[in-house]
C-alpha cells in the first residue's frame, strides 16, 4: 500500500521596538519540510500511526514499535526506522504527558538512555529526518522499541495525540 507523507515545522515572529522617530524590526521566519515518497530509502517512508490516545491519571503505556501498532487499515505495523514523529497533549489535560524510556526494550534513539520530554497541556513535539537521511532512528525489535508514554499524576486523565511515519525496513 503506498504512502505519500510529509513534516514541517515553521516559526513566524517579529520582534518589534519603538525608537525615537521610526520603529526598529527583527522579523525571523524558519521552516523546515521535509516530505517522503512510497519506499524505504533516502526520502522515503512506507509506515504510518496516528492516533488520539487517552492514559488514566498515573498511568503509563508501552508503545511497542515492532509489530504491535496497527495502522488505519487494520494491519501491523512493525518499524526498522523512524522518519517522523510528533506528539501534541491535549489543551484541555491537567497533568503532563510525559514521553521516555521504557525499562524494557526502550527505544532510545532519540532521548537516549534515560531522557524524557514534558508535554504541558496544548504543547507538542516533534522531530524529522531530511529527505536525504535513509538511517531514520532505528528501532530494534526485541532490544529498542518500546516508546514509553505517561500521565504525569493522579486525579485526571490525560489524552494526546500521536503520529509515526517510518520503514518496515
Amino acid at each position: 500500500m503506498p504512502l505519500t507523507s510529509s513534516m514541517s515545522v515553521a516559526v513566524d515572529g517579529n520582534l518589534t521596538a519603538a525608537l525615537d522617530l521610526s520603529m526598529a524590526s527583527a522579523p525571523v521566519t524558519v521552516r523546515a519540510a521535509t516530505s517522503w515518497q512510497s519506499g524505504t530509502g533516502a526520502g522515503r517512508a512506507d509506515r504510518l500511526f496516528s492516533d488520539r490516545r487517552q492514559l488514566a491519571a498515573s498511568a503509563t503505556e508501552d508503545l511497542d514499535l515492532a509489530g504491535v501498532l496497527l495502522d488505519a487499515f487494520g494491519a501491523t505495523i512493525t518499524w526498522a526506522r523512524i522518519k517522523g514523529l510528533y506528539i501534541r497533549a491535549a489543551d484541555t489535560n491537567t497533568n503532563n504527558v510525559v514521553i521516555g524510556n521504557a525499562t524494557s526494550n526502550a527505544w532510545a534513539m532519540l532521548l537516549g538512555a534515560t531522557g524524557t520530554i514534558t508535554l504541558r497541556p496544548g504543547a507538542s513535539f516533534g522531530v524529522v529526518t531530511g529527505a536525504a537521511d535513509a538511517v531514520g532512528y532505528a528501532v530494534t525489535t526485541g532490544t529498542g522499541d518500546i516508546l514509553k508514554v505517561g500521565n504525569s499524576g493522579a486525579g485526571t486523565p490525560v489524552s494526546y495525540d500521536l503520529v509515526i511515519i517510518g520503514t518496515s525496513t
